[in-house]
């Protein structure tokens, strides 16, 4: 019985291979949950509208000053300072209405409070 050697070029072509498979799944799965999101109708609803800083401001801090401090600069809750950086639009807002991150409640504003509170925090 003769044993064919796996030479070194093909390892590297087949990782190589295995590596881009990888990538595409990644993207596609990055993509597929991006067009899921953004077809939620509320999050379409609040992304169509214009928001307004000191109507946001005072959502803010009715709502999450408890916890993230009236100048938004961590207590209990952190920092959301420049959270614009590392969160979309899309992510703040499934953060606030989603309740996963404990101990962080659920929170549904309307789309037009949703708004507001957004342009608020863009401008921390």
């Amino acid at each position: 019985m003769t044993q064919e050697l796996i030479q070194p070029k093909d390892a590297i072509q087949r990782l190589i291979l295995i590596c881009l498979g990888m990538i595409f799944v990644a993207i596609v799965v990055i993509v597929g949950w991006y067009l899921h999101e953004i077809a939620d109708p509320y999050i379409n609803e609040v992304l169509s509208r214009q928001g307004d800083v000191s109507r946001g401001q005072a959502i803010f801090e009715i709502n999450c000053a408890g916890c993230h401090g009236m100048e938004a600069d961590g207590m209990v809750g952190p920092s959301l300072h420049h959270v614009q950086k590392h969160k979309s639009k899309i992510s703040l807002i499934q953060q606030v209405i989603s309740g996963k991150t404990p101990p962080m409640p659920k929170f549904q504003p309307s789309p037009q409070e949703m708004a507001d509170l957004l342009t608020y925090l863009e401008q921390l």
